[in-house]
């Protein structure tokens, strides 16, 4: 049963320039064999919405936002009307995604529900199966190009372990990009070893990535490197 998985009361770091709540739901419809949150992933449902709602009327005036992420958020079938009542809160709303619920996504900007939007660029088309588990590129290129055509500010990112993308695959995520017209950050994050395991079991990189061969095409920012 999917749902909110964990909350976070307080972070200074995930929702630029506010203060938020981070809400972690389960349930993910990709399986990124780098991902060290396999609790959330392969989780359920551990707390009610009604229980967060009484949690942040406290933070009113506290916080300005509340981040939301998993996991995939956009799974949650309830996700809108339960955005409706956080914004009705007062509170700005960030969205983390993987971009495949197209649908979904458009609703929430149709409806400015969500203030800003993280999208995982997992890897271009020749290696998205590879990363991901999935066939459905295409639906993350629209919810890319929905994004980019939208006025909401958004980020676009890509965890990078070399031993699954190398200096040319992100050079690609780069041109894709910028022919498409991005025009904000683009934030390379660079495997983290938790040491607690991953989904699929992936050791430690390698090698870091040569950032001396990275196409300086759009600004790039460069996180645990």
């Amino acid at each position: 049963m999917l749902g909110i998985y964990s909350i976070q009361k307080f972070s200074s770091l995930d929702f630029p320039n506010k203060l938020c709540a981070i809400l972690w739901f389960s349930g993910c419809n990709m399986r990124c064999p780098y991902c060290y949150n396999e609790d959330v992933v392969f989780g359920q449902k551990q707390i009610e919405e009604k229980d967060v709602i009484k949690f942040l009327k406290t933070r009113i005036g506290l916080l300005d936002g509340v981040s939301i992420t998993g996991g995939e958020a956009t799974l949650y079938k309830n996700l809108i009307n339960f955005l409706k009542e956080i914004k009705n809160l007062g509170f700005d709303i960030k969205l983390d995604t993987n971009g495949l619920n197209f649908d979904v996504i458009k609703k929430l900007l149709d409806l400015n529900l969500v203030d800003y939007v993280a999208l995982d660029f997992k890897a271009p088309k020749e290696k998205f199966y590879q990363i991901t588990k999935t066939n459905k590129y295409e639906e993350f290129e629209k919810t890319l190009e929905l994004l980019i055509d939208s006025k909401i500010e958004f980020e676009v990112r890509t965890t990078v372990h070399t031993d699954l993308l190398d200096e040319n695959d992100i050079n690609k995520i780069i041109e894709i990009l910028y022919n498409k017209g991005y025009k904000y950050k683009y934030y390379l994050q660079n495997f983290f070893d938790t040491q607690k395991g991953t989904i699929g079991n992936i050791n430690s990189q390698k090698r870091k990535l040569d950032i001396t061969k990275i196409k300086k095409l759009i600004p790039i920012e460069y996180r645990n490197f």
